[in-house]
């Protein structure tokens, strides 16, 4: 059983040594420029989506203001969708750096408006930005090596090993009070920094469970040095070879797992390009020109069967061009590409479902999934976005609908209950709003 004057005698020991303290001082600064750099990227996505709330909500007044039909007023009224960071963004990006969390949506097929903007590149993502997660998972376990590698090497090679098992009242209580006295300060000064920040960005009971992820990983990466330089058959090894052995389980674990579980998960899952729905919907849309208009109503018709009575106009009131076919056809265009784009999502789910499973072969690959999911910047919350945006669209076509088929007569007033999009709002979706329009 340790006693405080093993503590105090451990500390001393400890804190004597320069090394020591510079290294928890490159943590101290590591650990707060790294919630900085979230921090200040976070409140720059929140001031842009405050600055483009505000433009959005001028720009479609001014719209709704100058147009005199609904089909004006749809094809040029854009609506803001947005996911706002989570208050413990600042920690973890996630995949904030690869998913949009941002579209400008108007009534046009909706497909090719959200993966038009799937341009960033997954493969150069996969390398990590430098927030307080790659601190933790990538750069921690490399201090605690640096910290914990020649705990019983150096009395071994210093002739002293034997002499303070003997002479100790306890000898498990020095290796354990040596141990603490060298953990316990590395976790302050990685989690204090942390903890400011929680402060500052309101982040509560969430910031504990990241807390704990921390702290987690500090326990895991110090059994395994504390057990590979306690291992009966590396008694003999001198520190240097130690801290050989300790990298490369580091580098097997924390790079080589991840990258081969990367490419392996590449390789197996088939996944369709953003581009290629893109050129699917526009296709579809763009051949509805030059198709008959028959063919538009029948494909219509078949996801919309309320609207079959009022697909007829009268080209004298309505002109040679009809706002129902054009957005008919947009429709449409959309559900040509739906099989592709529903393949993208669930190969990104599926791909995300193994790469869960690779993240048990290192800890360091489940440390940053563990603290994107507590952050709420993981694969799920970005997909939970999408598709709230098409959930938000399909209420845009269900009033729009109404107003076009059922209601053709203009009036401004109506446009009060034009859906507004709200990160609390609930939409309902595609299949919902058939099934509800069909009950009526």
């Amino acid at each position: 059983m340790m006693r405080f004057n093993d503590i105090k005698r451990e500390a001393g020991f400890v804190f004597a040594h320069r090394q020591f303290k510079l290294t928890l001082l490159v943590v101290f600064l590591l650990s707060t420029a790294a919630l900085w750099s979230g921090h200040a990227e976070m409140q720059a996505q929140q001031a842009t989506i405050e600055r483009l709330l505000e433009k959005d909500t001028q720009e479609r007044e001014a719209v709704l203001n100058h147009q005199s039909s609904y089909g004006m007023v749809a094809y040029y009224a854009f609506h803001l969708t947005y996911a706002p960071p989570s208050p413990l963004a600042f920690a973890v990006v996630g995949e904030r750096d690869v998913f949009p969390w941002k579209h400008r949506v108007r009534m046009l097929a909706l497909e090719g408006q959200i993966y038009e903007s799937d341009t960033d590149n997954p493969e150069l993502a996969f390398l990590g930005r430098f927030d307080f997660a790659f601190v933790v998972s990538v750069l921690l376990p490399l201090f605690i090596i640096l910290l914990l590698y020649d705990l019983k090497a150096k009395e071994r090679e210093a002739r002293r090993f034997d002499l303070l098992n003997v002479t100790a009242r306890n000898s498990h209580a020095v290796w354990t009070s040596r141990t603490l006295v060298t953990l316990v300060p590395l976790a302050l000064v990685t989690l204090l920094p942390f903890v400011a920040f929680a402060i500052v960005n309101g982040a509560s009971v969430s910031s504990i469970l990241l807390a704990c992820v921390v702290l987690g990983t500090i326990s895991v990466w110090s059994a395994i040095v504390l057990a590979i330089g306690a291992a009966q058959r590396f008694a003999k090894y001198s520190a240097t070879h130690l801290a050989s052995l300790m990298l490369g389980v580091w580098l097997i674990t924390t790079v080589i797992v991840p990258v081969t579980g990367h490419t392996a998960i590449n390789a197996a899952v088939e996944t369709p390009e953003g581009g290629d729905i893109v050129l699917t919907q526009r296709e579809a849309v763009n051949g509805a020109w030059d198709k008959p208009v028959e063919e538009t109503w029948e494909k219509f018709i078949e996801t919309h069967p309320q609207w079959a009575d009022y697909t007829a106009y009268d080209p004298k009131r309505d002109g040679s061009f009809n706002w129902k076919w054009y957005f008919a056809f947009q429709q449409v265009g959309d559900e040509s590409a739906s099989e592709l784009s529903n393949a993208y999502q669930q190969s990104t789910i599926r791909k995300n479902q193994l790469a869960g499973y690779v993240s048990l072969l290192s800890p360091s690959l489940l440390t940053q999934r563990l603290l994107s999911n507590t952050a709420s910047t993981n694969v799920q919350s970005m997909i939970d976005y999408e598709n709230k945006v098409r959930a938000f669209h399909a209420s845009l076509r269900e009033f729009y609908y109404q107003q076009l088929f059922a209601a053709p007569e203009f009036s401004k007033s109506s446009l009060k209950r034009l859906p507004q999009f709200t990160t609390t709002s609930q939409f309902t979706t595609p299949m919902n709003t058939q099934e509800n329009t069909n009950e009526k």
